[in-house]
């Protein structure tokens, strides 16, 4: 059985693959609703900013670092590339999931920075 937290990678994968429509029929529950703050908070809101995004970056990378499952809830730890080029952001997706499907969702983001002093990077 497909734990929430193979879910949840996978409905980011197919989202960068393109295929959004594919992923929310698949993985996210008709009552989501997601707080990322530049647009409505429902599902359909979420799901054409995602078509824009796509098409704006269709060459777009994800490379998951972690996850974490708990009670329901997922952390998808990623670094996201915009093209094969671009140094990309550390991006932490939090899902909450019931009855197998995603219903609540955040996502925070951070460039990285080619020039960290950190020796440790952002992964």
């Amino acid at each position: 059985m497909e734990q929430n937290k193979d879910k949840a990678v996978a409905f980011l994968q197919t989202i960068v693959a393109g295929q959004i429509d594919k992923a929310f029929e698949t993985y996210v529950s008709p009552e989501l609703i997601h707080h990322n703050p530049y647009f409505p908070g429902d599902a359909e809101a979420l799901r054409s900013a995602m078509k824009e995004n796509g098409d704006r970056s269709p060459e777009k990378i994800i490379t998951v670092k972690q996850t974490i499952e708990e009670n329901g809830r997922v952390m998808v730890y990623s670094h996201i590339q915009q093209h094969a080029g671009d140094i990309g952001a550390a991006v932490v997706h939090l899902f909450r999931f019931h009855e197998g499907k995603i219903v609540e969702m955040w996502d925070v983001g951070q460039p990285l920075n080619a020039d960290s002093p950190n020796e440790n990077g952002m992964f």
